[in-house]
């Protein structure tokens, strides 16, 4: 047998077994698809969706049957019909390691799900969105149970934020407004009717899109984030929409807990929007952020993410900041000196999503280059420029 022959021979086993791969997978996602449009009209779709989420998740559970699940029913009533298992998805990672094989760093989070009249947010897999204002300005807190009064003035624009009882909403807690301008968006453009501001959505879908844990810790931080954000009051005259007004609003205007299972944990939960917000949902005033955001611990590396995805975006190769006014930017209450320090050290991991960052101590400015080709150019260009300039000197 000729070394072309086996070759050959692998390589079409190997292409059956990508097309059985996926094969498999079609037939998973039609399943589950047949699965919801197989139930009664009158189901309550948001027990549906969180009896699918467990199946999803891989948890191993006996769900009652959801055709007996009428809507309005809570999940304590469904438990009284008959019961019925479902089958056991799980999904297993060699520990220290992503799924993608690469070592889990110290800056960033496991990807624990790689997989995966109110509006619903029921969108699957829906891309990660930010409004421009609020990547733009310090609105959220950068450290837990800060309860300073914060005041923010550059350039005209004039942001005071007040805490509420349980503190300052902090840029974690912003993962609420992502996840529902995210799942608003993608329901506009597919030209929903049922868009609105306020939205009602399952907690464990929250959970899993970003990448918090999934256990009660995972819950109760989540009703602390509702809380803060609901407290936390803003007074700014920033313009969204056009529209520009001396306003005060909340973070979130109300929140409420639907359901309830029996660990007394959240299961669906109804936020609405503040108007301002909402302003710039409708004049799409968003920009997409990459999925690694979700996984950056530090409060300070998700700021620094937000301001470089704002300000070199799809045509900028790249972007460059005085320290000083990423530090004013970044609305942190650390020493310059201790800012820096911090700025280095990301710069040193070289973690943070889409981006590369250089420091300059000699201008004491910060760089940032776009992983994609045009950002490689731009560094390369630039090193040639110093390379240049230190020959002349």
């Amino acid at each position: 047998m000729t070394f072309s022959h086996t070759y050959g021979s692998a390589a079409k086993a190997l292409a059956l077994c990508r097309q059985r791969e996926e094969e498999a997978a079609e037939r998973i996602a039609q399943r589950r698809k047949d699965q919801l449009d197989s139930l009664p009209a009158d189901v309550d779709p948001l027990v549906a969706q969180v009896t699918l989420d467990h199946q999803v998740s891989g948890t191993m559970m006996r769900a009652r049957t959801l055709a007996g699940a009428r809507y309005g029913d809570s999940l304590n009533e469904a438990r009284e019909i008959p019961l019925a298992r479902w089958p056991l998805d799980t999904l297993g990672y060699r520990k220290g390691y992503m799924p993608d094989g690469t070592k889990n760093a110290g800056r960033l989070s496991p990807n624990r799900h790689p997989q995966r009249d109110f509006f619903v947010a029921d969108i699957l897999d829906a891309a990660p969105k930010d409004d421009l204002a609020s990547m733009e300005h310090p609105l959220f807190a950068l450290k837990a149970g800060d309860r300073r009064v914060r005041r923010y003035e550059r350039k005209g624009t004039i942001v005071e934020v007040k805490p509420g009882v349980d503190g300052c909403a902090t840029i974690h807690d912003k993962d609420v407004w992502i996840y529902c301008i995210s799942q608003l968006m993608v329901a506009r453009d597919s030209g929903r009717e049922d868009v609105g501001r306020t939205v009602r959505f399952t907690a464990y879908d929250f959970l899993a899109t970003t990448n918090r844990s999934t256990d009660g810790r995972g819950y109760e931080r989540m009703a602390n984030a509702l809380r803060r954000l609901s407290g936390t009051r803003i007074e700014t005259n920033i313009a969204t929409n056009g529209r520009r007004e001396r306003a005060g609003f909340g973070l979130l205007d109300a929140w409420r807990v639907i359901e309830r299972d029996h660990d007394e944990r959240m299961v669906a939960v109804e936020v609405t929007l503040p108007d301002w917000l909402w302003r710039s949902i409708q004049a799409k005033q968003v920009l997409t952020l990459s999925r690694g955001y979700f996984r950056l611990r530090k409060p300070l590396d998700r700021r620094i993410y937000e301001l470089a995805r704002k300000h070199c975006g799809a045509k900028q190769p790249k972007w460059r900041v005085k320290l000083a006014t990423l530090h004013e930017k970044s609305g942190s209450v650390s020493a310059e000196r201790e800012f820096r320090r911090l700025v280095k050290a990301l710069a040193d991991s070289n973690e943070l999503p889409e981006y590369r960052m250089t420091l300059d101590a000699k201008s004491d400015s910060v760089t940032f280059y776009a992983r994609a080709p045009k950002g490689a150019r731009a560094q390369i260009a630039d090193l040639l420029g110093e390379t240049k300039k230190s020959v002349r000197g």
